[in-house]
């Protein structure tokens, strides 16, 4: 049931924070678990035209969000990091994993989640430069402030310093005007449908800004 969720999630983006969620209890399922994965298939059955529309008219300029939920998963208390990017009102790529260690603060958990964002961008990047298409400065739009200033400033103090420095590649790319942070309201953070379950009312609105719509 999971390995049939996990192939939809390629085109119903909406369930993908649940999916992936469920299916780390795979090893060890409960009945409780069962129970919320066939809540998703009730999901899909009330929902069955809900698909990604592409419009034919829309811009081309690359831009990206990330989000992290700090300490969302009560088991181990790791945070959820979830990223996507757009061409235009275009959605083309998408993912909501559980970082590897335990953030010890937001700011890390936001960073980290940004430093992952920053990974995918630039290989979309090198990917499109090969049909001739150059952007600059492509942004990463983040809701946390803090993170924001660890990523211009070239100084590591002494509260970041623990941050494993591979995620600090994020410096050199702002340096060379690859990427830049970008701070977003937090009402406006479509990547937050990637980290943490939502109310009824944010659900549906991310819902249609990532661009799932009924299609006939």
């Amino acid at each position: 049931m999971i390995g049939s969720l996990l192939y939809l999630t390629a085109s119903r983006t909406d369930i993908l924070f649940s999916v992936c969620l469920c299916a780390r209890f795979q090893a060890y399922p409960k009945e409780t678990h069962l129970h919320d994965v066939k809540r998703i298939f009730k999901y899909l059955a009330y929902t069955p035209s809900l698909g990604l529309w592409y419009p034919r008219n829309s811009s081309f300029d690359l831009h990206t969000y990330s989000d992290a939920d700090f300490g969302g998963y009560k088991v181990d208390r790791k945070s959820t990091s979830g990223t996507c990017q757009f061409l235009g009102n275009m959605l083309i790529s998408w993912f909501s994993k559980k970082q590897n260690s335990v953030a010890l603060s937001t700011t890390e958990a936001e960073y980290i989640a940004a430093g992952s964002c920053c990974a995918q961008v630039i290989w979309m990047k090198q990917q499109l430069l090969d049909y001739g298409i150059i952007f600059e400065k492509v942004p990463i739009k983040c809701d946390n402030t803090s993170a924001i200033c660890l990523g211009k400033n070239p100084v590591d103090h002494s509260r970041t310093k623990h941050i494993d420095i591979r995620y600090h590649f994020i410096k050199g790319n702002i340096e060379r005007n690859d990427v830049e942070l970008v701070i977003v309201p937090t009402k406006d953070q479509i990547a937050d449908i990637f980290t943490k379950p939502l109310d009824e009312q944010s659900f549906p609105r991310f819902r249609m800004e990532l661009g799932l719509c009924e299609i006939d």
